[in-house]
């Protein structure tokens, strides 16, 4: 049997360097001899002392010991458990210098794997940086060494739950009550059977999804049902997989009971959504997005529209408002319920929606094999690659395209603008995440060839 080979124990003296640029994902880089290390915590310019957390033969990992020389931008983290909580990464970073950070790691990537420079960057998108995060993905675990039940995120280089008390960049009424979530899941029978919460806000109450392991007593409901009444929140219950899922409070039978939603108001729309449904995160920025999306597209009344990975609606039901058509294609088909749901509601009739695998063969599906105007692109983080080499047949002169994933729009554009004739018009960034490394950007494609 072959032996594991033992890790090589990691220095433990910390080590003076200087900072020389900043990574894409907000740490400091440096050069040891032939070894290239990133630093968490760290700024460009900055001379401290770090330790290894992580080491191989040519990249290492550290975090800091001692600044020695701190950079102008570095400032206080708002939150008291910056320096051992892992959801956020740049919270020593001054805001407005995140925001030029995340700006200067999309254009390097449409620079260097797209090929491409845009004719013109647009002004950063920003909004709250507090408060702002209404869907996340709690972990929960009683830890007895410390006699604590910890709810939150992990921490930094490791996969334990931080011990927090509040969280800032969480909407507030989950943010600033971990204590209390925490002190009423050890009251429960099963407390160290519940794994996670799954938290969703919309415009006026929030929803709890309970992750447990084992059956709850009817103790514990009626505690959870407390809870939530006090919280003015929505409980939900799921045992086992995502099929499972069923309403504690308000009880199934409750009349008047009002769905998680959000407002558009200057397209006289509010979009409800289940809380395990696919919404942006930070619904400020969602509606300076839109805006954004619609001004750069600029449609006419007469213009048919494609909405590409359309979710529940999010640009469908506002570009509805402005044009002639608009049609929505998405993976999930319990979005597409919801965006049909959603289109009815708030009255809006020429706009169709269609469930489909946008990574694989859809050339024979109908909406496929119509040109369209101007079409929108809002993909996971994978990208649009299919779409982007499908975009000739379509022939829209105008494309839109928002993404969370910077190195896979460089990517698509470099086929867009080098094998299909598309500019790069417009790009520019958006904070969907303060304080974290994510990167939110929108681009404008035009192809004068496919203009009437």
């Amino acid at each position: 049997m072959a032996r594991r080979r033992r890790r090589a124990k990691l220095p433990q003296d910390p080590i003076q360097v200087s900072i020389e640029s900043v990574s894409h994902d907000g740490k400091g880089v440096c050069h040891i001899d032939d070894t290239t290390v990133f630093i968490d915590g760290a700024l460009e310019g900055e001379e401290l002392t770090f330790i290894y957390t992580n080491k191989r033969k040519n990249v290492a990992e550290g975090k800091v010991h001692e600044i020695i020389k701190a950079s102008p931008l570095r400032v206080e983290p708002g939150c008291p458990h910056f320096h051992i909580c892992g959801g956020c990464s740049l919270q020593h970073l001054a805001a407005d210098q995140q925001i030029i950070l995340k700006q200067g790691v999309l254009l390097e990537n449409l620079k260097r794997i797209g090929k491409s420079e845009p004719e013109n960057v647009l002004e950063p998108l920003t909004g709250p940086h507090w408060g702002y995060r209404t869907k996340a993905r709690l972990g929960v675990r009683f830890v007895v060494k410390k006699d604590k039940m910890l709810v939150g995120f992990r921490e930094k280089h490791s996969n334990f739950l931080a011990e927090l008390e509040t969280c800032k960049v969480l909407h507030p009424d989950v943010g600033l009550h971990l204590r209390e979530l925490s002190d009423m899941i050890l009251t429960l029978s099963i407390y160290n059977q519940v794994p996670q919460i799954e938290v969703a806000y919309g415009d006026h109450h929030g929803a709890f999804i309970i992750r447990h392991l084992e059956p709850f007593n009817e103790d514990d409901l009626k505690k959870m049902s407390a809870y939530a009444e006090k919280m003015a929140l929505t409980i939900y219950l799921q045992p086992k997989g995502p099929d499972s899922i069923t309403r504690l409070y308000p009880p199934e039978n409750t009349e008047g009971f009002k769905p998680l939603g959000y407002s558009l108001p200057e397209y006289d729309i509010v979009n409800e959504f289940r809380p395990t449904d696919f919404t942006q995160v930070n619904m400020e920025i969602n509606r300076k997005m839109i805006n954004l999306a619609l001004e750069l597209m600029a449609p006419k009344p007469e213009d048919k529209v494609l909405d590409l990975f359309c979710g529940l609606g999010n640009f469908t039901l506002p570009l509805a408002r402005k044009v002639a058509h608009v049609t929505g294609v998405e993976g999930s088909s319990e979005l597409v319920i919801r965006a049909k749901e959603n289109a009815l509601k708030n009255g809006i009739e020429n706009a169709d929606f269609y469930a489909a695998d946008l990574f694989k063969d859809f050339s024979g599906m109908k909406w496929a094999q119509q040109k369209y105007d101007c079409i929108l692109l809002d993909p996971a983080r994978s990208g649009a690659k299919e779409i982007a080499e499908y975009l000739p047949k379509f022939a829209a002169p105008i494309v839109v395209y928002v993404s969370c994933n910077p190195s896979t729009l460089a990517r698509d554009t470099e086929i867009m603008v080098h094998q299909n004739g598309y500019k790069l018009v417009n790009a520019g960034v958006m904070d969907m995440f303060p304080h974290t490394a994510h990167v939110e950007s929108i681009a404008l494609f035009v192809n004068d060839k496919y203009k009437k």
